[in-house]
């Protein structure tokens, strides 16, 4: 049996993307989120079952580069680009509760070991803050 061939991976910047973590955190009031060092990516040909992923820019990559911490969101077309728009919402949620409150370019995992909140809380806090905005502007 012959292994499937796999294509490349190709990202593209996704100013859609980010216009939209721009919107939510305005609207969320998320004051930690500095979408000035967040970069937005939609990639195609990914074999990941994720709608979407977050990069940080780890502190010994800062330290080498002399640079300050960014963040990258990356959107899977063949998965994200088939949900409504409030599912996407949760998604982008999702993938910015990752970023801790310092935004020192390292990523919250799912299982919080220490303190009382544990991920999953927090990002039902985000949706469910995300949610009343949402049946408020309509």
């Amino acid at each position: 049996m012959r292994k499937k061939k796999s294509l490349n991976v190709v990202w593209h910047k996704a100013p859609d993307i980010k216009r939209k973590v721009v919107n939510l955190k305005k609207n969320l009031d998320l004051d930690w989120v500095n979408t000035s060092k967040i970069f937005c990516f939609r990639s195609t040909n990914s074999q990941s079952r994720a709608y979407a992923r977050i990069w940080g820019l780890a502190k010994i990559w800062q330290l080498a580069f002399d640079s300050s911490p960014y963040y990258i969101i990356e959107v899977l077309a063949e998965k994200f680009d088939h949900l409504s728009d409030n599912e996407k919402d949760k998604v982008l949620l999702h993938e910015i509760a990752h970023i801790p409150k310092n935004f020192s370019g390292s990523l919250l995992p799912h299982i919080r070991r220490r303190g009382k909140r544990n991920f999953h809380s927090r990002v039902e806090d985000l949706v469910s803050q995300y949610l009343r905005i949402s049946k408020i502007k309509q």
